[in-house]
């Protein structure tokens, strides 16, 4: 990492470093995948019922009784309930001592995802340091463009998903969730989430979704660090720099109190989906643009309630921090409630064979992306590529060129 001044030969030059002297405010980020679905269960109890990986493996009452139990969106396995458990108990003190009020909560609206995150929400929520319920400890959205790629389906036969009213009332409200906002729902509130669907949702189609979410992130995020140059705010700042009396503080340390508490928002999704977001974030204008029906090359694993870490500076600008994290699950018995992130659970399965690699994928950059992408570039450009950035940015670099001769 550069100093805060050139050295010469061991001598201070005295010249600043481009960008020295600039505060860098960020939002804490976590992304978080759901815990294991009733779907995985239905598949590891048909894998012992019919001798699954054996010489006498019935493949008909295999998919006899997985067709029969698999559903379009499943709730949680007896396994992921206990991953949501343990996942609560982490974040309860990690957001209580270091995130500012209210926490953000971004969630998908399917059901193994808004199970997961409840026993935190409730967690969160009643704990009122007068014994009552914090309303205003959590800020929720359910996001209906937050789904897991394919969207909900039942045998190739669409599904429209449960709709504001149905969610509220059957998974909110009971674990004491007021006022959650829904955005995202294509064909309004009162419609199921995946009502617009024509059926599963393509490779190419979920392409597109991740780079259109990838903009609406950007743009939710980019509205609160904004917050800073209208009102006067106390949870945004740069948390690279110690002040005095938090010399103490370790970063390491995720439970322990802080002095200053953070503005902290946490999507709650999908593995697929969100390795589509993050090769977005990674990749930021330029990217590897998967062909249609090919698998992707490569891709972010994540298991159960595997937690990814991220600080968002605006303008599309984020560091990955850590990724697919599991405090939570790292006690004595943590061990046998890992599940989701190996090569036997499916992850190779995006790996393309040897006999798509005939024709390479194509790499795009600017405005010689295909039309998907084109679009988020330019919506970029709109947003975050302002004229007096630009002008901003040539003069940095002349100065830079300057400096360097």
């Amino acid at each position: 990492m550069s100093s805060s001044s050139d050295t010469n030969g061991g001598k201070k030059t005295g010249k600043k470093n481009v960008g020295e002297g600039h505060v860098r405010r960020s939002i804490s980020i976590r992304l978080i995948r759901h815990g294991e679905s009733q779907n995985n269960q239905v598949y590891r109890d048909a894998r012992r019922i019919y001798n699954g990986g054996t010489p006498d493996f019935d493949l008909k009452g295999w998919l006899q009784y997985v067709d029969d139990r698999r559903s379009a969106d499943p709730g949680l396995s007896d396994i992921g309930k206990i991953q949501a458990k343990k996942l609560a108990q982490y974040l309860k003190p990690h957001l209580m001592n270091q995130a500012s009020r209210p926490v953000r909560f971004v969630v998908s609206p399917m059901q193994r995802t808004i199970a997961t995150i409840l026993p935190t929400l409730e967690a969160l929520n009643g704990n009122n340091s007068d014994g009552g319920d914090d309303p205003g400890a959590c800020n929720v959205m359910i996001n209906g463009f937050y789904f897991e790629s394919e969207g909900c389906h039942t045998r190739e036969k669409v599904e429209p998903g449960m709709n504001a009213k149905q969610i509220n009332a059957s998974l909110l409200k009971p674990a004491g969730v007021k006022n959650a906002s829904f955005e995202g729902f294509q064909n309004g509130e009162e419609n199921g989430w995946y009502s617009h669907g024509k059926g599963p949702e393509t490779r190419h189609e979920s392409e597109e979704r991740a780079a259109k979410f990838y903009v609406w992130m950007m743009e939710y995020l980019d509205q609160q660090l904004s917050e800073v140059e209208e009102q006067e705010v106390h949870d945004i700042f740069d948390a690279g720099v110690t002040l005095p009396g938090e010399e103490h503080e370790q970063c390491h340390d995720r439970l322990g109190p802080r002095t200053r508490t953070r503005r902290t928002a946490i999507f709650v999704g999908h593995g697929d989906f969100m390795s589509l977001v993050l090769k977005r974030i990674v990749a930021g204008f330029g990217h590897a643009v998967e062909k249609q029906t090919v698998p992707h090359r490569s891709a972010f694993v994540h298991f159960n309630t595997g937690i990814t870490e991220l600080e968002y500076f605006g303008n599309g600008r984020f560091l990955i921090m850590s990724q697919n994290n599991m405090p939570h699950l790292s006690g004595p018995d943590g061990g046998s409630y890992i599940t989701g992130g190996y090569l036997k659970d499916g992850w190779s399965y995006l790996m393309p064979t040897d006999g798509c690699l005939d024709s390479e994928v194509s790499v795009a950059f600017s405005d010689e992306v295909q039309p998907h992408v084109q679009e988020q570039t330019e919506a970029l450009r709109s947003l975050y590529l302002s004229k007096k950035e630009s002008t901003s940015t040539s003069s940095d670099n002349q100065a830079k060129d300057d400096e360097d001769n």
